[in-house]
């Protein structure tokens, strides 16, 4: 079936009204949930064979996150759907004003390697509790999960409601040819900035979930064992294949010596004094990631780790010293195990270079200081963040997740998931038993007088 085909398909379907109903949408989601329990032991083989993820990885990351979505969404997606009561202006008595929610209508879904499992099904998640039809469009990077992916939809789903198109950018092309409703990508910003051009030809609304260099500042206040055990956690989970890892650190000079000792303690703690040799250690995505990263390598001193293997596309957790920021590490979103690590004086540096560069998707703070988390906070604008931690700020349901200017536009977990993928509309129920004549012409002394005291 060709695309244009399928969206109009789709879209033949959502008119019936069908999906609107939302006890069927509890009915989709819940097969979905059955579906993804019965595949768990395929997709943890298939994100082996294509990111050489460990089963546990695969679980805290992937399948947890998304069967954890789900149920969130069954348990409170009659409560996102019913209508919202809102105060009636006097101006417009008598009358009721309320909110609805609405499904836009045919949804596109581009999600990509690095997560390849969870990034189509979360998105996914919202918009059918939302009451959309969806074409999800899964990574060719990663195409043993796709395939999966692919085989849970077909099984749960007919196309005319929820599809899989398998392929890559001769796909991606065709797809972003076709007029959605809306369009939720998550990626690199070169192809957001594409995919945001194709979709202003049809007045398209997006969802653009990007990436950037996310800083990781360490103050001298910190609790330094537990901020490099954090840190090595975040930035080397999935081989630093993650939007959200830290791509850079910026350590008071006090303390750096001591950050340098505890992250190298926690490295050989966390994946082995080999971890090429370590079972449960991942893999670059391909060799043309590899080798790009292999240049990155280059800039400042490998002050631990560098250790690679081409054969099995690995490259052992690194750290960096000696880096400045016109090094080719600081130019571009590292997306693999390297971590820069520069010095500052005064948490003033280090808000000025944030503030000086793009918006990061995310940003991490290690402090006991009051006055530093306050300064950071009022001056640094990301997408979210944590302090004294990384990562965990995307693993809820109760808060949404996205970026911020170059970072991305639109957020989505949980209530906001289906607000992202819902209009909603404001509508006001005018009674008939009374019609106050203000509005209406002749405009006389006492109608002024009157609407003046309304609109106060």
């Amino acid at each position: 079936m060709n695309t244009e085909t399928l969206v109009k398909k789709q879209r033949a379907y959502f008119e019936t009204g069908r999906t609107r109903d939302v006890s069927w949408r509890i009915g989709a989601l819940q097969t979905l949930r059955r579906s993804i329990r019965k595949h768990q032991t395929e997709i943890e083989a298939a994100l082996q064979k294509d990111l050489k993820k460990s089963a546990f990885e695969t679980y805290m990351c992937e399948t947890g996150m998304v069967l954890s979505e789900l149920n969130y969404m069954l348990r409170h997606l009659r409560g996102y759907a019913t209508d919202r009561v809102v105060a009636t202006p006097l101006a417009q008595f008598h009358a009721k004003s309320f909110t609805s929610a609405e499904p836009y209508g045919v949804v596109l879904v581009m999600s990509p390697w690095n997560y390849p499992f969870m990034l189509a099904m979360e998105p996914l998640i919202g918009a059918i509790a939302a009451g959309n039809c969806v074409t999800v469009k899964p990574s060719a990077y990663a195409p043993e999960t796709s395939a999966v992916i692919e085989r849970i939809v077909r099984e749960c789903f007919a196309p005319h409601f929820v599809c899989v198109v398998q392929g890559g950018r001769a796909e991606n092309t065709a797809l972003l040819e076709q007029r959605f409703d809306f369009i939720f990508f998550t990626g690199s910003v070169a192809v957001g900035k594409l995919v945001m051009e194709k979709a202003a030809k049809h007045l398209t609304p997006v969802c653009l979930e990007l990436g950037g260099k996310s800083p990781c500042i360490v103050d001298k206040t910190a609790d330094i064992r537990r901020a490099a055990q954090r840190i090595v956690f975040g930035k080397y989970l999935n081989l630093g294949q993650t939007c959200v890892a830290p791509d850079y650190v910026f350590v008071h000079e006090d303390v750096k010596e001591k950050l340098l000792c505890e992250m190298e303690r926690c490295i050989r703690r966390q994946f082995g004094k080999h971890p090429l040799e370590n079972p449960d250690y991942g893999k670059i995505i391909n060799e043309k990631h590899y080798d790009r990263l292999l240049g990155l390598m280059q800039s400042g001193t490998i002050r631990f780790g560098g250790e690679t293997k081409r054969d099995t596309l690995q490259i052992a957790p690194t750290v960096l010293t000696d880096v400045a920021p016109s090094d080719p590490i600081m130019k571009q979103e590292i997306f693999g195990p390297l971590l820069p690590v520069m010095t500052f004086h005064e948490i003033s540096e280090v808000i000025s270079y944030v503030t000086g560069h793009e918006k990061p998707l995310a940003l991490y703070l290690f402090t006991n200081s009051r006055s530093v988390q306050k300064q950071v906070l009022k001056f640094c604008s990301f997408g979210g963040g944590c302090i004294n931690d990384t990562i965990i700020h995307l693993a809820t349901s109760r808060m949404g997740f996205g970026g911020v200017g170059n970072s991305g536009m639109g957020s989505y977990h949980g209530k906001e998931s289906f607000e992202l993928f819902s209009h909603r509309r404001s509508i006001v129920k005018k009674y008939n038993w009374l019609d106050l004549p203000i509005r209406y012409q002749p405009y006389t002394g006492w109608k002024r007088l009157l609407l003046g005291m309304f609109l106060r």
